[in-house]
């Protein structure tokens, strides 16, 4: 059973705990020699467990965020900016778990144009609005990350 209903997700593709720590740590080691960051600002919510980890890493106390809606579990809407961030980016470090279609990137990117954008997980569509990510994914794969999910039973593949 999955649950989401767009057609557009063919594949699941599932984030415990501990890989999206060794991934966010793994983006903290890419982005190291990039540093010193002035601070991080974490794009809420997925990116907030990210960039909690990568400013941990990379020795940076001072976080922020900015919040945009987009979409949810079940489908993409109308993007909706609940918090800005005061200034042009420059200096610090912008953090999103996942580029998708680049919706939300799109929004954050020209907020903040000077910031550096890191990403865990990028798909296609978004890939080319991020400056560095972890993984790549297909873009017809939805990545379901931890803080999303409750232990139960999983059906084998070939069911599905």
């Amino acid at each position: 059973m999955t649950m989401q209903t767009d057609n557009r997700y063919q594949k699941d593709f599932i984030v415990s705990w501990g890989e999206i720590h060794r991934d966010a740590r793994a983006l903290a080691w890419r982005l190291l020699d990039k540093s010193p960051w002035k601070g991080v600002i974490a794009i809420t919510r997925g990116g907030l467990v990210p960039a909690a980890i990568v400013s941990r890493e990379l020795e940076v106390r001072l976080v922020d965020t900015i919040c945009v809606t987009t979409y949810d579990e079940q489908s993409q809407g109308e993007p909706e900016i609940l918090k800005r961030f005061d200034g042009d980016g420059e200096g610090y470090l912008l953090i999103d778990d996942l580029v998708d279609t680049g919706a939300t990137a799109k929004i954050v990117k020209e907020m903040v144009p000077k910031a550096h954008f890191a990403t865990v997980y990028a798909k296609p569509a978004g890939r080319p609005l991020v400056d560095t990510f972890i993984t790549e994914v297909s873009q017809d794969t939805w990545i379901r990350f931890p803080w999303d999910m409750e232990l139960g039973y999983s059906q084998p593949i070939a069911i599905r």
